[in-house]
């Protein structure tokens, strides 16, 4: 965990706005409580986010496009995120960025921070080709979720270690289809099987915890 208190050297060019998610319902109480505004054009992390939160407070989903660093931590590039993205859209509700990537031991380490890039540009399926060449096919995703509010950021990380194969299953997003896990890969698993061994998951319940037990 670690703690950053500092002004973002600049500011995103994105409009802030709601994206509801088809199903999601807040809850009935939602308009007292406060709720995390969660910094990403991704619904798949969302509803990942929704499901461990939903006892704390609710989740808003906002598309702002904050200043993507670069750098090869992904902790940096999420507080950096998360602390643009407090100060620029106002308000005093906290907001969540989460930066993840997958990590291939023998494309040491490849591609890593620039997952999102390499999945748009290159596609899940040839850099499934790429690693089915190499007799390692080990392989971890890490996540680390930024909170940012009015004192400050916190990181939390999550890391599943796992082997890359052959794209297998209809569900999950990103990397989840060659991602294998104790015999499935993330893409065949449920939501919940995901949520309860996932990189994003596993930060997602350190925050919860950290949260819960703040004064």
């Amino acid at each position: 965990m670690s703690f950053e208190h500092k002004a973002p050297p600049g500011s995103g060019t994105g409009a802030p706005r709601n994206c509801a998610i088809d199903g999601y319902f807040p809850p009935a109480n939602a308009a007292s409580r406060m709720a995390f505004r969660f910094v990403t054009g991704n619904e798949g992390k969302v509803r990942e986010a929704r499901d461990y939160l939903a006892d704390l407070e609710p989740v808003d989903q906002i598309d702002y496009d904050y200043t993507e660093v670069q750098s090869d931590s992904l902790a940096e590039i999420a507080a950096h995120g998360a602390r643009e993205a407090f100060e620029e859209l106002g308000s005093d509700e906290p907001v969540l960025v989460d930066d993840a990537g997958l990590f291939v031991d023998a494309l040491e380490g490849f591609p890593g921070p620039y997952s999102a890039y390499v999945e748009d540009t290159v596609g899940v399926e040839r850099l499934w080709r790429l690693a089915s060449e190499e007799e390692n096919r080990r392989a971890r995703f890490k996540t680390v979720l930024a909170y940012a509010d009015e004192d400050g950021t916190e990181t939390f990380k999550g890391t599943v270690a796992g082997t890359l194969v052959a794209p297998r299953g209809e569900g999950g997003f990103g990397y989840d289809p060659i991602f294998e896990y104790n015999g499935q890969t993330m893409a065949e698993m449920s939501t919940e099987e995901k949520n309860a061994i996932s990189h994003r998951g596993r930060a997602l319940a350190e925050f919860a915890e950290w949260y819960a037990g703040r004064d």
